[in-house]
């Protein structure tokens, strides 16, 4: 459960628990069970006069009216519960009463604590379905705000400010889970520091055919071959539009001063940042066109933008990652955001997604071309195709696709510490690949990594792994002495 300085707001009595969220249903359940059963007690109170009424039961009764001399005065077995159900009923009454009371009176921090602990037992639920299945439902649950909502503060130790923007924490949900942004509000609400949407296509199409995405549980790995399966530009635009239009009612309805010199909190999207991650499709023969169109359409609705060119399941995708080609792609897609009309905060950030499979020589051509363009970051890394142990070891791991999750770790965060040392630590850098607890994240992070990226742990142990991850990434920084993310920046490679 993670444990912060939580401490209610002094001048204003504590709301009701029940007042939003999921307290809110276990108030309407109660309310809903007092009035039928109200309802259910009068129906019988009626019934049983009435009947004793007609049958001669005395004249003070509501079924007095109905009396006849002629009718037998025989008084009928009215079915009534057994003395076990009736201590049943009332212990199970109970129980909801006091414990809805008791829950009441619990402060908020406590409650949300017990809602992320809650969705653990969920989890062996969603072990039984295909894990495609499980990702749409994962994805629906999020999109309709049937997950738990983080209402409590971040550790002041994991803030961090990049590209002009604060994160309340550098734990991010990488590109791959939300891949046509429709649960963003969902998915920032439950503590992410920033959420990858994407990747997106120009136009939609179905990706590789199924199934596509294998699971190797005691590995804690996935091989997936999805092939940018997308909704398309359009269909995300209009689902950005909508959110970005919710973000901006909330603004102007705030009362709440910002002071011009401070860094402002959250992004286009709510209160955390949001990254649009932008694809090709697949029989395009015009690869910069494609990001060239997605940089047009979206890129308004983001907080970041990013190149994926390592994909391992689209085919040729790879290939742009070569100094020549992508230095003439980076060049495109600069310009063609640069070209457009922006506000007083500038363009979206601009970063390349690299592949972990590339030679010294290749991360060398890409930190030259990063350099010389100034790139506005690198995310590192994307899925392997190599198969690293203990993952080889599976005869699942003979499925043809990227590998994501903890075999990943130690190849990605190599890649990451050469990237940082090339570049000298003037690009920020996000490690992505591998991280399942707070301490790989640390590990990240002091391999040169100002941010961090998970999926692979998150589909498998799901919300509740988040505010574990920042109380863990907490306590190690502390363990070590650094008093921000910045401090601890590279601090293996320095």
């Amino acid at each position: 459960m993670l444990v912060t300085s939580y401490i209610p707001n002094p001048t204003k009595p504590p709301l009701p628990i029940f007042r939003k969220g999921f307290e809110l249903e276990t108030e309407k359940l109660l309310a809903f069970m007092a009035a039928r059963a109200s309802r259910n007690f009068i129906k019988d109170l009626l019934y049983q006069n009435a009947k004793i009424g007609a049958l001669g039961g005395g004249g003070g009764g509501l079924g007095a009216v109905r009396h006849s001399s002629s009718v037998p005065k025989i008084r009928p077995k009215i079915p009534q519960l057994s003395k076990k159900g009736r201590i049943f009923t009332a212990a199970f009454l109970g129980i909801v009463i006091s414990g809805g009371a008791y829950a009441s009176t619990v402060d908020e921090a406590t409650f949300c604590g017990w809602l992320f602990s809650a969705t653990k037992l969920v989890n062996p639920f969603f072990a039984y379905l295909d894990a495609e299945t499980a990702h749409r439902l994962a994805v629906a649950a999020a999109a309709r705000g049937w997950v738990p909502r983080e209402k409590r503060p971040d550790p002041s130790i994991l803030g961090m400010d990049v590209w002009g923007r604060r994160f309340s924490n550098p734990i991010g949900l990488s590109a791959g889970f939300d891949k046509n942004a429709e649960a963003v509000e969902g998915l920032l609400g439950m503590g992410f520091g920033f959420v990858e949407i994407g990747s997106v296509t120009p136009a939609p199409q179905d990706g590789n055919p199924k199934p596509r995405i294998f699971r190797l549980r005691e590995e804690g790995a996935i091989i997936n071959r999805c092939g940018f399966n997308s909704e398309g530009i359009v269909a995300v635009a209009k689902r950005l539009g909508a959110q970005h239009g919710k973000r901006k009612l909330a603004e102007t309805s705030s009362t709440a001063p910002v002071s011009s010199d401070e860094v402002p909190h959250g992004g286009k999207a709510g209160p955390g940042i949001l990254g649009v991650n932008l694809g090709k499709n697949k029989t395009s023969e015009d690869a910069a066109a494609d990001y060239v169109q997605g940089v047009h359409t979206l890129s308004q609705y983001a907080d970041y933008l990013v190149i994926n060119i390592s994909s391992p399941n689209t085919p040729g995708l790879r290939k742009l990652q070569g100094r020549k080609q992508l230095k003439d792609l980076v060049k495109k897609v600069q310009a063609a955001r640069d070209e457009m009309q922006w506000g007083e905060e500038g363009p979206p950030p601009l970063l390349v997604k690299i592949a972990p499979d590339l030679s010294k020589l290749d991360l060398e051509d890409i930190a030259a071309v990063a350099l010389t363009l100034r790139l506005d970051g690198l995310i590192i890394t994307n899925t392997t195709i190599a198969r690293p142990d203990p993952a080889s070891k599976n005869p699942v791991s003979e499925e043809t696709g990227g590998l994501s999750g903890k075999p990943l770790f130690n190849l990605s965060t190599n890649v990451l510490k050469d990237m940082y040392l090339l570049t000298r630590g003037k690009i920020p850098l996000i490690g992505c690949g591998g991280i399942s607890n707070g301490e790989d994240a640390y590990k990240k992070i002091r391999a040169g990594a100002s941010l961090v990226q998970l999926y692979t742990a998150f589909a498998y142990e799901g919300p509740a792994l988040i505010p574990q991850m920042k109380v863990e990434l907490a306590e190690c920084l502390e363990r070590d002495g650094f008093k921000s993310i910045a401090e601890a920046i590279g601090a293996d490679y320095r």
